[in-house]
Formats: C-alpha cells, structure tokens, sequence
C-alpha cells in the first residue's frame, strides 16, 4: 500500500529520521507513537508529499486515496453551514446534483429527447454513487461527533477552532479514502465523541495510521503499533499494551546483549594492551584491535520512564470541607448549566469531572475558582488555598524568559536546586532549563505550565485540560506528581487512563445538577454501562438533597451567638492542628512498620502495631470531635 524505504529528513543538520523503513498494508490499523519532537507529524506530512525527505523514497499507487486530517485544518474557515462543509467531501455527487437540477429546469421548456437521456443518464450514476443517502449519512457521522440538528445549520465560522477539526473530520471520513492518516484526532474532543470515533473507526475498511497520546484510544481501534525514535521507525505487531510489554521484554533481551558484548570488548581490550609491546604477538593484537573496531555495538537500553522525585507540599493542610456549593444557579443565552446544584469537595478528595462537552465542566471549575459569576453559595473552607490551572495559562507564559527564569520569578521561595529537580521531573534537564519559552512546542508550554502550578503553595488544585498537548510520557509524569501530591484536586480530561489514575470520585453535570460517583474512572464506566435510560437522571450514590431554610426565614441572631461562635471556631482551629500533628504521627508509624528491621523481629513488630492502633484511635477520636464542632458551628450559623 505503503512503502518507506530509506527513509532520511534533516532539518538543518539533525536527522530526524536516518534510513528508517517501514511497510504500511491494507487493513494495517497503526498506531505512531514516539515523544513530542520525534518526528511523527512530520512524517504524515512526507507521505502526502507537503515535506521532501532528504534521501530514501516513498512509494505508493497512484490511485491511492488517502484521507489526512491535521491540526493546520483549525484555520479552515467558511460562511457555509456546517452541514454543506461536510458534504463537500461528495464532489462528484454534488456536481451531478447540480447538473440534475439545470436539466430538470431545462426540461420546463425544451422536451427534447436529448435532454431527457442526459437527464436520465445523470439520475442513473447519481443513485448509483447513493447520491440520495449522502445528507443522511453527513447527519449521521455529524451527530455522531457531538453536532445536534441545530448546530448542522449553522456556518463553519461561528465554531471554535476545535469544533471546527471535527467538521474537517467529519468531511475526511465520509470521503471514505483507502488510507485515513490522523494527526491527533481525539484533541479537543469530549468523552462520548472519543468514543464514537472509537466504534467508527473499529469497523473502517481501510488502513489507518493515526498519531495520538490517548493510550485507551490506541487499545481500542490499533492493531500494530510503530514507535518513532532516534531517527528509526521500530514496528510491533499489536496495541499499545502488547508494545508496552513487547518493548520491555526487547529491553531486556538487549539490556543482556549490551552487557555481554560490554564483558567481552573489556576482555580483548586487556589482551591487546597485554600484548601489543611484545615484538612476537604484537601481529595478533593488532588484528584483534582491527576485529574491535569493527564490532557492531549493542546500544545500551534508555529509560523511557523517568520518575518524578521532587515531594510537593504545602505549608498549611486545609480544613476538612475544602468546597461547598449550595443552590447553584448557572445560565448562558438558550443554555441551562446548574439549577439548585450542591456539592462538596472534601480534603484529600481526587475528583474527575467528566462528561460531554457543552454541559459546563468549565464553567464549574471556573465557578469553584471565583472566576465566574453565578447565582448561589460556593464556599471555601478553612485553611484553603487554590491554585487554577487552564489552557489559557499558557499564553500568560513571559516568551524572553528562559524555563528557569520563568519559574524562579514565580517561586522565588524555592532554590535553584529545587526549581531544576522540579523541571527535571517534567523532562527539562541539563541545558533545556536555559531554553527561551518562546522557541517552546506547545507540549512543552504545557510542562512549564504545570510545574508552575505545583510550586505554588497551594492545597487545592483546579486542573482545566491539563494533559492537552502532553506526550504519553509527559502524561505519565503528570500522573505520578498527582498521586505524590498530598492535598486535594479537581481535573477535567479527556484522557481516560489520565483519570482512571488520579481520581477517587468522579463528578458529572445531569439533569442541571452535579452527580457524584464514590470511585474510580474505570468503576464508574461500568457502573454507568448497566444503568437503565429510565434511571438516567439518579444516581444511587447521592443523598437527596435537605430543604434549606431561605434567607429571609432564617431568625435573628441571638444577643450572645457571635461570642459562641469564636470560641467555637477557636476550638476547630486547634482540633485541626492537633488533627495535622496526629497525622503526621501515624504516617511515621506506619513508615516504622515499613521498615525490614521491625517486620523481621515480632516483638518490635507488635509493639508497633499497638503503638499505631493508638495512634489512630487518637486520630479518629479528634476527627469526630471536629466534626462535631464543624457541626455546630454550622447550625448555630444557620440560625
């Protein structure tokens, strides 16, 4: 179908790929994968012929039809209807359609029998090429990408940037190409059209080669994956999972290679500095040296996993209610966001807020931010301090700053020392952290974004679309300062293993309020596959909501309320720092219990048990006196 032969592209002198081959055949489902920079766009952009390679060639039938969708489609304006953009990609049924429309005109006058074979000639090749299906099957794949009825009418121009890539994918697909070459087709879409693309693509008759750092969305739809790195393109017959393990088990067959050949090149290079001196073997170590030199050499096997070793904390824990939302009430034009909506966020809570686009996950975080308005309560907590990181954050990054600078002048309390281990932890090592961030990929603008965020003194994090424009290997990175990360979060993504790993609730907007799953993204999945369309709109998890007094029957304060009230709260103030001391005790105990000294010896074993029995019996027992002091606290200001 596709063949790549030798394939060389320099840009300037680097090699960015160096006599890489690679073979694409039909029905071939390939997933391109590699770390940002590698090449891979680049490469789709060779085979369609926008980029020469340096050397090598690339062969294909000349009848071959490919379908490539590219993030440049984003620029793609037009005053036409969505609808009419997509059905462009029917060239010749429109044309016909057309020129049926003129004869059927013509034939108003002129009943010549020349016009009616013409007309009937048209007729016949139109609903041969099913001209009378193209709209439906336009509206299918439209609404099957996240378009209602409505929004099919309405022009390409009034969409953003990302809805629009949908309509140019939706145009590529109904082209129904031999080839589909996918730059990133799943960025800027919701859940449920991930999904669609999913199914779509799982029954395509023709190759497919897509670029994505979705790890679910390469299981579902690929059947062999080609990893881009160091100039070469390394192929593996399976799914991103059967490369992950297929890689490891390469690694480790090499990692033995390497070493073996390491052992064996130390022992010639000790027999010829034995013998070269000597007059009578000096012809043989001089042979051996030649045999030396000429040895292929096994390559060392590279982490492609670094781990992140820098512990983000925060001065002050926050208290146990970090976010309450109360009769949240939120509307744009012709748009119901919230109506009487209520949630908690509690501290140490990891929440996911899912759902399909339009429903106002945005809008939510934003309003848990303090950055948009709304109608209702949204309460922070005690002790809470938030650090909201978006997309648009990107764009406030200072371009004549270097990497480093640009953290030093946000966290000036960190060190050198400190601020280089956090950017190591984000792939800026050595030299990288001297970069300007105006010659930064957007995926790097992206790292240096977050790692802003996490040195911010901050026990409460609001995550917009953190993983947009991230690597695979990035997204791993993000994953592991997230679990490390000891306070609490909200993240909106559309990355499913992103979420699978980070979250222990999940939160949806249904039915204008926000529902709560107690579990993880995969948890929830099931579960949300075996609810009934009848019990859509409840979720058995979440307590009806309590009747709240409304403002103006609420009574007057007694005379001494305000007095009972500090000393109420004086007392929540020291149940919390005594609740932090206890929870550093029992996390040095169970760290004690941790160790082989104490496991291996059964008296130190029980003596440590005990000694953390107590420790989280005096724990618990603080909590609830807090709790029972939050309680009151809340009653009496409810009066």
């Amino acid at each position: 179908m596709i063949s790549i032969n030798d394939l060389t592209f320099l840009i300037g002198s680097r090699a960015l790929y160096d006599e890489a081959n690679w073979h694409i055949k039909p029905g071939d489902r390939v997933g391109l994968i590699g770390a940002n920079g590698t090449g891979k766009s680049t490469l789709l952009k060779i085979i369609v012929g926008e980029y020469a390679p340096s050397s090598g060639s690339i062969s294909m039938s000349k009848d071959l039809k490919i379908g490539y969708l590219n993030q440049d489609l984003l620029s793609y304006d037009s005053h036409h209807s969505i609808l009419h953009v997509a059905m462009e990609a029917f060239e010749r049924q429109n044309q016909l359609h057309d020129e049926i429309e003129a004869l059927l005109k013509k034939i108003e006058t002129d009943y010549s029998e020349d016009v009616l074979n013409k007309l009937s000639d048209k007729q016949q090749e139109f609903e041969a090429l099913d001209g009378y299906n193209i709209e439906y099957r336009a509206n299918e794949i439209l609404a099957g990408l996240g378009f209602s009825t409505e929004d099919q009418h309405r022009p390409l121009n009034t969409f953003s940037g990302g809805w629009r890539m949908r309509v140019m994918l939706a145009k590529i697909l109904l082209q129904t190409p031999d080839i589909l070459l996918l730059d990133e087709p799943t960025n800027h879409m919701d859940l449920p059209s991930i999904k669609w693309l999913e199914t779509y693509l799982m029954s395509f008759e023709g190759a497919i080669v897509i670029v994505s750092h979705d790890r679910y969305f390469l299981d579902k739809v690929v059947n062999r994956t080609v990893e881009s790195r160091k100039g070469k393109l390394t192929a593996y017959a399976g799914n991103y999972s059967f490369y992950l393990e297929e890689k490891a088990l390469r690694g480790e067959i090499q990692k033995g290679e390497y070493k073996n050949q390491q052992a064996k090149i130390k022992q010639e290079e000790r027999l010829i500095e034995r013998f070269r001196a000597k007059a009578s073997k000096a012809k043989m170590a001089q042979s051996r040296m030649k045999a030396l030199d000429k040895m292929e050499r096994v390559e060392d096997v590279d982490d492609d996993n670094p781990t992140v070793n820098f512990s983000f904390k925060f001065t002050k824990p926050s208290g146990r209610h970090v976010i309450r939302i109360e009769e949240a009430n939120k509307s744009y034009p012709n748009v119901h966001i919230l109506e009487n909506a209520e949630g908690v966020i509690e501290k140490g809570d990891k929440i996911a807020l899912i759902g399909a686009n339009g429903k106002g996950k945005s809008t939510l975080l934003r309003i848990i931010a303090g950055a948009e308005g709304f109608d209702g309560k949204c309460e922070t907590g005690h002790n809470v301090t938030t650090t909201f990181f978006a997309q648009h954050q990107l764009e406030s990054l200072h371009l004549d700053n270097t990497i480093l600078e640009e953290l030093q002048a946000f966290a000036p309390k960190h060190t050198d020392t400190e601020l280089r281990s956090i950017l190591g932890c984000f792939l800026f090592t050595g030299d990288d952290v001297f970069k300007k961030i105006r010659v930064l990929s957007g995926g790097e603008k992206s790292r240096v974004a977050l790692a802003k965020s996490l040195t911010t003194d901050s026990n409460f994090l609001i995550l917009d679309e953190p993983t947009n424009h991230l690597d695979i290997q990035s997204v791993n990175i993000l994953i592991q300062a997230l679990t490390q990360y000891e306070g609490t979060f909200i993240a909106v993504s559309h990355d499913r293993y992103f979420l699978d790993n980070v979250a222990n609730k999940i939160w949806f907007i249904e039915d204008r309020d926000i529902k709560e799953y107690p579990g993880t993204y995969a948890e929830y999945e099931e579960w949300n596959a075996k609810r009934p369309p009848v019990a859509a709109t409840s979720i058995p998890y979440k307590q009806e909501k309590e009747t709240k007094p409304k403002v103006e029957e609420k009574k007057a304060a007694a005379p001494n309320t305000q007095q009972q009230l500090k000393k109420l709260n004086d007392q929540l103030q020291k149940a919390e720092t005594e609740i932090a001391e206890l929870e550093k005790n029992v996390k040095n105990i169970e760290e004690e219990l941790a160790s082989d000294q104490v496991y291996a010896d059964p008296v130190k074993l029980a003596a440590a048990n005990k000694k953390y029995l107590d420790a989280k019996h005096l724990l618990d027992t603080a909590q609830n006196t807090w709790e029972d002091l939050a309680s009151e606290i809340m009653e009496m200001e409810g009066k």
